[in-house]
């Protein structure tokens, strides 16, 4: 079997976007997947070596790319960043972020029946 492509996610704090995101591709065949946040105060801030791990990175606003970018200038190197623009306007796991998660990432990843929830 082929390697797992490596998604990573980042939103701000790392409690509602991102995670969504995450639980979105539990039990991927295709993708291993992690999230973390921008923030000082995020449930698990990133770090230089989630960069290194991911070979896509996605980011949920401007502002998170903004941050990246210039906290993370030479992890980057060779690395997809994309912004899904994505505001901090909903709940946890609620339907319409999946929804809009599912949306926005289907024109960057393969979504499978199979793998994705």
């Amino acid at each position: 079997m082929s390697r797992r492509e490596k998604l990573l996610f980042i939103c701000s704090q790392n409690r509602i976007r991102s995670v969504t995101a995450e639980t979105l591709f539990a039990g991927s065949l295709q993708y291993e997947v992690r999230s973390a946040g921008t923030d000082p105060d995020a449930r698990i801030k990133l770090t230089a070596g989630h960069i290194g791990w991911a070979d896509r990175i996605f980011v949920m606003e401007k502002r998170h790319q903004n941050r990246v970018q210039k906290r993370f200038r030479s992890e980057l190197q060779g690395k997809r960043l994309v912004c899904l623009y994505i505001p901090d306007d909903y709940e946890p796991l609620a339907e319409d972020l999946k929804e809009i998660l599912r949306a926005r990432l289907m024109e960057h990843v393969e979504l499978s029946s199979e793998d994705f929830v």
